[in-house]
């Protein structure tokens, strides 16, 4: 498996990194390939089904120069902070690893390295529902995926140090949603590694999950091929970048 160094981009850059690396493994010309990178500026990415205006305070984000794009994955918005963030993507195939041919199953082995990073640093988590992560009773990484002609692509986060405070003002969280969980306000649900009392600086998180993963997946470190890199570009022109497919609902 090929691991990509750290990437800090725009979320178009990253969003269309993902889906290149995605359709060079479904056409066989890359191997299985985990990532992590960063988003910078601070941005929401948004899940293929959502409607924008719905989830996301708009008007805010203007303030604040958050831009806002829409995923191929599903799952719901997310706030990927600049200065806290950390996000990991895993494409592979669903022939050389078993667990992923489960739905449930394959979260919890492609975002095993992220619970076994927290208990590293003290902290009592696990997995909660289909698709987070908990640590001491509240979330703090998401994930999401899509699955193509046998390849999955699923990519999360890892909040060492969110700003919950633009968080909550940013994203738009469903009543319904809070009641679901039990909680009046995102407050009460979300944490961070630095919330729980654990300081990180950016290069302390990137090293502690690189290892991880390291541990975790056969992986020898690559880079992005020209044939990705082009299909990029491509995809950042006719989708990630392109207001009719962010703002489609």
């Amino acid at each position: 498996m090929r691991f990509i160094p750290l990437i800090a981009a725009g979320p178009e850059v990253q969003m269309a990194i993902d889906e290149a690396i995605m359709r060079a493994r479904i056409e066989g010309k890359v191997p299985d390939t985990v990532r992590l990178y960063v988003f910078r500026p601070s941005s929401i990415t948004i899940g293929r089904f959502q409607s924008v205006r719905h989830d996301v305070n708009l008007e805010r984000c203007r303030e604040l120069g958050i831009p806002v794009v829409r995923r191929i994955t599903g799952g719901g918005s997310v706030f990927h902070d600049e200065f806290g963030e950390i996000t990991y993507s895993v494409i592979a195939g669903e022939e050389l690893h078993p667990a992923l041919k489960n739905v449930e199953e394959s979260y919890r082995h492609l975002a095993g390295p992220l619970v076994d990073a927290l208990r590293e640093l003290g902290l009592d988590a696990g997995f909660s529902g289909l698709n987070d992560i908990v640590a001491n009773g509240k979330k703090i990484s998401g994930s999401a995926q899509t699955r193509r002609r046998g390849v999955i692509l699923q990519h999360g986060t890892f909040m060492y140090s969110t700003r919950l405070d633009i968080l909550v003002s940013v994203l738009r969280a469903s009543r319904v949603k809070l009641k679901d969980k039990g909680v009046r306000s995102i407050w009460e649900r979300v944490t961070t590694v630095e919330g729980e009392g654990i300081r990180l600086s950016r290069d302390e998180a990137y090293g502690l999950l690189m290892r991880k993963f390291f541990e975790a997946f056969p992986l020898e470190e690559g880079r992005l091929t020209d044939y990705e890199l082009e299909l990029a570009e491509k995809l950042i022109e006719e989708r990630y970048g392109n207001p009719e497919w962010n703002e489609m609902r």
